[in-house]
């Protein structure tokens, strides 16, 4: 008899604030179609105040420390990103400027990390990936490459409620979350 796999705790973070939000849609499309063995808990930035080095000087307020513990507990996280003129949001930007200042860079160092995005216009979220990848790789994350999931024209993919109803979204989607799944396999062996 061969023991039960491990389920693997993943931390998704919509850098939209939106409440009718494609991005968080999306992220709660990847709880729906995950492939386990994997729990997905979306994590809200919107309580986070904006990163200032003089907060550390005391404790921390109580939105950061939730957010470290949260991606110190977290075995890969999940990022989707909505593109702000040609980057990612600043809500997003300043999650990472918190996570990048974790006790002992804990926090992201090696982490595996995989990246979506969406959007109504015809470049997907393109431009915004790319600054994102870049800015996660600064601070040591495992960032996948592949595959990319660029959701263009996201109000054509999503209906009224905000339910995933692309059939070739659905299926990248779950070919992601299956690599980020093998990916934390890996680096649990390390």
């Amino acid at each position: 008899m061969t023991a039960p796999a491990k389920e693997y705790r993943v931390l998704a973070l919509s850098g939209s604030l939106r409440a009718d939000s494609y991005n968080t849609a999306l992220l709660r499309a990847a709880g729906k179609f995950n492939p386990g063995p994997m729990s997905i808990q979306i994590y809200g930035l919107g309580d986070l105040p904006l990163y200032d080095q003089d907060l550390e000087q005391g404790p921390l307020p109580a939105a950061v420390h939730d957010l470290h513990k949260y991606v110190s507990q977290a075995d890969g996280l999940l990022i989707a990103t909505p593109e702000h003129n040609a980057s990612i949001p600043a809500a997003l930007k300043n999650a990472i400027d918190w996570m990048s200042r974790m006790p002992d860079g804990a926090g992201m160092a090696g982490k595996p990390v995989a990246v979506v995005g969406a959007s109504p216009g015809a470049l997907g979220t393109v431009r915004a990936q790319l600054a994102l990848r870049q800015i996660l790789g600064s601070i040591g994350a495992d960032v996948l490459a592949k595959p990319e999931v660029l959701v263009f024209r996201a109000h054509e993919r999503f209906d009224g409620n905000g339910i995933l109803t692309d059939e070739f979204t659905q299926n990248l989607l779950v070919d992601l979350l299956a690599e980020l799944a093998r990916r934390i396999g890996r680096s649990d062996l390390t």
